[in-house]
């Protein structure tokens, strides 16, 4: 938005904008959008900045907001010193999943050793010589390592970090918390939407009290299939399938929260930024819909197939005189799919873009991702899985077990470092003693034995020759022993 000065009854204001110059600028920028696009209106764009009034986007000049008494004149409008909106979440610098999988068998501390590089390893004769030890007979020994069985509970919790932690990374966000509040997403809901389905992959409720009406499939499927509708008899009145679509339009619209409920909207929304690349979006939209609940999962599988099927049935006569019947389509159901609690102007658009969306991949997006199935089953087997690890194998030489400080006693202490310190001591004087080319003055001076007796102790000396203590005493006679 352009800021500039501006007067106002003989007194000017900076950085200010008139309310008609951010009609102009948002309906502009509005229309070239992907996202929106030239059907957003003027009176529309007003409404939009009404609401950000309201929520303190923007102020008046005197730095009153709070009221929806945005017009579209001349008055003046400023940005507030800091912005109450969220910043819009950053794409990930690094390709790392930060959902965490939980971890049963794994300590509280440390990385797990499932995720730690494995260098390769350079094949030696030792190392050939154990890897093909069982082919010549000799078996080394071997141990089993049992993981703990896992609950149902377990394996859920597994589906729902594996599935959040791949929508994540479709999104490309750092995190989902700025689009999606995961403590309200049901582990059950996702297990049941994968396995409980029939051979068309839609949804089977365990719950029928959850079905849609008889009535409302009944009529679902006269439109579908007209005019070749099997288990109806056809009426003959004129404007008979319209008071059919009518009837399926009042049932969807009366319901208290759109399919895609209002918890999921962000998510939902989100997806909208990935239209450019069809088969990102398709890959989001299909983990999004796993999950919702079976019930509202099964009602837009139905709902959404029902949509298509009519907008290429081109022997069912139109169902409106104005609006063509892809058109109509999406204008009567696309509230009932998306929209926001708040229930925001814009949210018509939006939901319209996704349903748009929806109707030409509906097979793709409303059916189980395989490739999130296929690794998340390989995941659980392997934490089911029972492992055999041979001593002195491979996998020992490319991952050596960490060494820890094992405690000894006072007495084993003193006794290593007697020890350790007799045989360097006991080299470094018969060096010094028996080199014939050194001086005594010579020698006194590298032997330094002031500083050398304080860093002995008296079990050093225990270790010494005689000869070696005798030239010791004849260089420091005033030394007391």
């Amino acid at each position: 938005m352009p800021l500039r000065k501006h007067r106002c009854r003989f007194k000017s204001y900076e950085r200010c904008f008139k309310a008609s110059e951010a009609v102009e600028c948002l309906h502009e920028l509005l229309g070239s959008n992907q996202n929106f696009g030239p059907e957003v209106t003027r009176d529309q764009t007003v409404k939009l900045l009404k609401k950000f009034l309201k929520n303190h986007v923007i102020e008046d000049i005197k730095g009153r907001w709070g009221k929806e008494d945005f017009e579209d004149d001349g008055r003046l409008y400023r940005f507030p010193p800091s912005s109450p909106l969220k910043s819009y979440p950053k794409k990930p610098s690094c390709g790392k999943e930060v959902i965490k999988f939980p971890d049963w068998n794994e300590p509280r501390a440390g990385p797990s050793q499932e995720h730690i590089p494995v260098k390769s390893v350079a094949m030696n004769s030792e190392m050939w010589y154990k890897r093909h030890s069982i082919a010549i007979g000799e078996v080394p020994a071997c141990k089993l390592v049992f993981r703990r069985e896992l609950t149902q509970t377990n394996i859920e919790e597994v589906w729902k970090s594996m599935t959040l932690s791949r929508l994540q990374k479709v999104l490309g966000l750092d995190s989902l918390d700025e689009v999606l509040d995961t403590k309200l997403v049901n582990s059950k809901h996702i297990v049941q939407n994968v396995y409980n389905v029939n051979k068309q992959g839609i949804v089977t409720l365990e719950d029928k009290s959850k079905e849609l009406p008889h009535w409302i499939l009944s009529a679902m499927k006269c439109l579908v299939n007209w005019p070749s509708c099997s288990d109806l008899k056809q009426p003959t009145y004129s404007g008979f399938e319209r008071d059919v679509f009518k009837t399926i339009v009042d049932y969807f619209s009366q319901m208290k929260e759109p399919l895609l409920t209002f918890n999921f909207f962000d998510i939902f929304v989100s997806v909208l930024g990935l239209l450019q690349k069809p088969s990102k979006a398709v890959e989001a939209l299909q983990i999004s819909c796993l999950l919702l609940p079976p019930e509202n999962r099964k009602r837009l599988q139905l709902l959404v197939r029902m949509m298509a099927r009519i907008s290429l049935n081109k022997e069912l006569p139109r169902l409106s005189e104005s609006v063509r019947t892809r058109t109509l389509m999406v204008q009567a159901f696309s509230r009932c799919i998306l929209c926001s609690k708040d229930e925001l102007d814009l949210d018509e658009l939006l939901a319209a873009k996704l349903v748009s969306f929806l109707m030409d991949n509906y097979q793709e997006i409303l059916s189980v991702p395989s490739a999130l199935k296929s690794s998340i089953e390989d995941h659980v087997v392997h934490l089911q899985r029972v492992q055999i690890k041979y001593a002195g194998a491979d996998s020992d030489a490319a991952l050596p077990p960490p060494s820890f400080c094992h405690q000894i006693t006072t007495g084993e202490f003193e006794y290593q470092r007697a020890t350790g310190s007799q045989e360097p001591l006991a080299a470094l004087l018969e060096e010094i003693v028996m080199n014939k080319e050194i001086s005594v003055k010579d020698k006194k001076k590298k032997l330094n034995f002031r500083n050398l007796t304080l860093k002995c102790t008296e079990y050093d000396f225990l270790a010494l020759k005689p000869k070696q203590c005798y030239f010791l005493k004849k260089l420091n006679r005033n030394h007391q022993y």
